[in-house]
């Protein structure tokens, strides 16, 4: 597992509790058709206990177990006050056929 959090996600995370969820979000489209989408929050996930725990640094991370063998990194972009934290390095991947 190589998930690298960037000085300008420390920082960003460190102002905002130095914890951070990363997990696959479902995105459905128009048609019928869905993916899976990893998305990262400034947040404690509300079921800690379902998500592998990993410390770098001061920085927390409760990472999706699916997701423990990705290569992910995890930044933070905008503009003008507003940023928001983004994973790099994951494709959206299909739904699993038993959803």
């Amino acid at each position: 597992m190589t998930i690298e959090v960037t000085a300008r996600a420390r920082e960003w995370l460190h102002r905002k509790g130095d914890v951070a969820t990363v997990r696959l979000s479902p995105r459905y489209g128009c048609c019928g058709g869905g993916a899976d989408i990893v998305v990262a929050e400034a947040r404690r996930p509300d079921e800690p206990s379902i998500y592998t725990k990993i410390e770098t640094g001061k920085v927390v991370l409760y990472v999706e177990p699916t997701l423990v063998d990705e290569t992910l990194i995890l930044d933070v972009e905008g503009f003008l006050g507003f940023r928001s934290l983004f994973v790099d390095g994951a494709s959206p991947t299909r739904f699993k056929e038993s959803k």
